[in-house]
């Protein structure tokens, strides 16, 4: 007997894909993803995704870009109804925990190379609108290497490591949490009580070029921040069919 296949507009196809992409990741984790099982959740053909993405890899490439625009939706939710230096790194910081805590298996496949293609353009700009939050938030950031050659890339880079450093012990269940898996502290009992050049809340960063390579001993304002959260490796053959 054949079975009811729910019918979708070409483009409504895609987006239910990759909804139910999130929703099996979250619910049977990043290795036990398949093409199969996402069409079945969905409804259609096993065959269906192969129309709308380039297999596995090319699905997972575009939940991966869904996963950065809700990453920086989460911190520019907070960010934009705070007040200017530390409160506005302590939100965005916070939307950054917040988001990989209760998305952790999609924020995972964020940051893997092996799995996604770091070259698509749709996850660069993506991801790229996503270090954007993190570029307002530090941009006048006072500290010992503020001025220092490979400024303001040493200021993003050290707030990106402690941030999401402090995220993967979280979401890896390395250190301890609150009984209802909230972070025992939030990050403005994690990192340094940083203050902000007073002209720094006039100003804002240079326009997010997205230069692959740099050269980071250039004066600070030649320098312009990465293009994408990941970095490429060599890329791995997907067959979860």
């Amino acid at each position: 007997m054949l079975q009811n296949k729910k019918t979708y507009h070409h483009r409504d196809l895609r987006a239910a894909l990759i909804e139910a992409g999130i929703a099996e990741l979250e619910e049977k984790g990043l290795e036990n993803v398949s093409l199969r099982s996402i069409a079945t959740r969905v409804g259609v053909s096993h065959t269906a995704p192969k129309n709308h993405f380039d297999g596995l890899r090319g699905l997972l490439t575009a939940i991966a870009t869904v996963g950065y625009q809700r990453h920086a939706a989460e911190m520019q939710r907070g960010v934009e109804h705070a007040p200017p230096g530390k409160a506005r790194l302590h939100a965005a910081g916070n939307g950054y925990i917040r988001f990989a805590m209760e998305n952790s298996e999609l924020f995972k496949l964020m940051f893997s190379s092996a799995l996604c293609d770091v070259d698509d353009p749709d996850l660069k700009h993506a991801a790229s609108q996503s270090y954007d939050v993190l570029r307002g938030v530090a941009h006048g950031l006072e500290w010992d290497k503020a001025t220092a050659p490979g400024s303001p890339w040493r200021t993003e880079w050290m707030l990106w490591s402690m941030v999401h450093g402090y995220t993967m012990l979280l979401i890896e269940k390395q250190i301890q949490k609150n009984d209802d898996g909230s972070p025992v502290f939030d990050i403005e009992g994690i990192i340094p009580d940083f203050s902000f050049r007073p002209d720094a809340f006039e100003t804002r960063p240079e326009p997010f070029l997205g230069h692959d390579t740099v050269d980071l001993f250039k004066s600070p304002h030649e320098l312009v921040p990465p293009n994408c959260h990941t970095v490429p490796t060599q890329k791995s053959e997907i067959s979860r069919e």
